[in-house]
């Protein structure tokens, strides 16, 4: 039977529902929730679970594995477990690193360990997750991410890869060509043959088209599970600000578990103090988007009933597929003679915060994170003359003129100095671009 404001199925591209949060706020059972309505509304879903320490199966109540496997009606769920695919693909590369440690006298069970790179898995898991959203065969695709530190890790590895392969691999390519024979006529160190390179590239495109997938409002939301706890909060703001910087959509914040008003007993007062004053944090500091509550449940949310009931409270008549906000990460205007990049960068501090330019490319970096920004061409013929942070957004100007010098005594309020006690504040910008 199809739920209250469900949408139909067919004939629209394959939604992908990103869940994720700090660890132990009910990410999974949000996650399983929203997808047992999205099946029960007559939409092929799949519920996938990209966690290291899987609870999907526990949640929903049946085996899941490493295969699809049936949930319920209309409804399928997957534990990723990409150690198979890895070893696969990274065969010949951790062949030919095996040859090196032990050229390196690094032997047995630590060359091993050493020749599979940490957290490479999570690669195949954006990949399942692209082959999944292009294969025809779901109408929307749930995912429940890791705690938020791994999903921005996660999520950012798009971008840090393509910055690889486009930069370092063809010049280590053309480098290994010329140095090889004479680097076997003086040593014996192994060097990388064309299996190696042959399967690198393999390797990187498995990731083909995840980040314009992940990046598509129009098909990708993520959504950040919280608490009404000031720890909890605070750690979604920061996520927030990463995800917003690598350009994925937070279409939505789910303030889950929230005390009842039913709970009359003297005793909560002070839990409902605190909830109320983290509720109002939660519904200043994310605007404009929107906030969607879930009551504590009276048992945990395990099984198709609790979870259909936690999914009437989170969405009420609500299309659970819907974009449910629709901010943009990314988006350049005209504003005058001055072209303006503006990123949206929430809950980001001047002090954590740096922007450059080396050709082609828009360098931010916001704390331990950074990401290269392709310009368009529109912008890369102009310098950039100047950038400002206003209410959470990062604005960079462009001027007329070859692109290479910056105006320090511009910024994106016309050179005038932010009020004191305002919101604005000059980046200093650097401009390294060779044109």
């Amino acid at each position: 039977m199809a739920a209250a404001g469900a949408p139909a199925a067919g004939g629209s591209p394959t939604r992908v529902l990103l869940f994720t949060g700090k660890g132990g706020v009910g990410k999974t059972t949000t996650a399983a929730a929203t997808a047992l309505r999205c099946a029960d509304a007559g939409l092929r879903t799949l519920a996938l679970s990209t966690d290291p320490a899987h609870s999907l199966a526990d949640v929903f109540g049946v085996p899941l594995g490493p295969l699809v496997a049936p949930v319920a009606e209309g409804l399928w769920g997957q534990q990723l477990d990409a150690q198979d695919r890895m070893e696969e693909a990274w065969e010949d590369i951790r062949r030919w690193l095996l040859e090196v440690f032990r050229w390196a006298g690094v032997e047995g069970l630590e060359a091993e360990e050493l020749s599979v790179v940490p957290g490479l898995d999570e690669v195949f898991a954006l990949a399942d997750i692209r082959h999944h959203a292009t294969s025809d065969e779901w109408d929307v695709v749930v995912v429940d991410c890791a705690p938020t530190a791994e999903t921005v890790r996660l999520l950012s590895l798009p971008d840090v890869l393509a910055r690889y392969m486009e930069r370092v691999f063809p010049v280590g390519r053309r480098v290994t060509q010329v140095v090889s024979p004479l680097v076997s006529r003086m040593t014996t160190l192994p060097v990388a043959g064309d299996e190696v390179f042959a399967a690198t590239e393999r390797f990187y495109a498995r990731l083909a088209g995840v980040r314009e997938l992940l990046t598509d409002a129009r098909r990708t939301s993520v959504r950040l599970v919280v608490t009404p706890e000031r720890v909890v909060v605070a750690e979604a703001r920061r996520t927030h600000t990463y995800l917003s910087l690598f350009g994925y959509h937070v279409d939505a914040v789910v303030a889950n578990r929230v005390l009842p008003d039913g709970v009359t007993d003297p005793w909560f007062d002070r839990w409902r103090a605190a909830h109320a004053e983290q509720l109002d944090v939660i519904a200043a500091g994310f605007a404009p988007v929107p906030v969607l509550r879930a009551p504590l449940q009276p048992a945990e949310p395990v099984g198709p009933g609790a979870l259909r009931h936690l999914a009437d409270a989170l969405y009420g008549d609500e299309d659970p597929t819907a974009r449910l906000g629709e901010r943009e990460p990314l988006r350049v205007r005209r504003d005058g003679a001055e072209l303006v990049l503006e990123l949206e960068l929430p809950f980001t501090d001047r002090d954590e915060l740096e922007v450059g330019r080396t050709g082609h490319e828009l360098l931010v970096r916001v704390g331990p994170y950074r990401r290269g920004i392709v310009l368009p061409d529109a912008l890369r013929r102009r310098h950039v003359r100047g950038a400002a942070l206003r209410d959470g957004r990062l604005a960079v100007r462009f001027a007329d003129g070859p692109a290479g010098g910056v105006d320090p005594d511009a910024s994106t309020d016309g050179g005038r100095p932010a009020p004191a006690g305002g919101a604005t504040a000059d980046v200093p910008a650097t401009d390294a671009s060779a044109g």
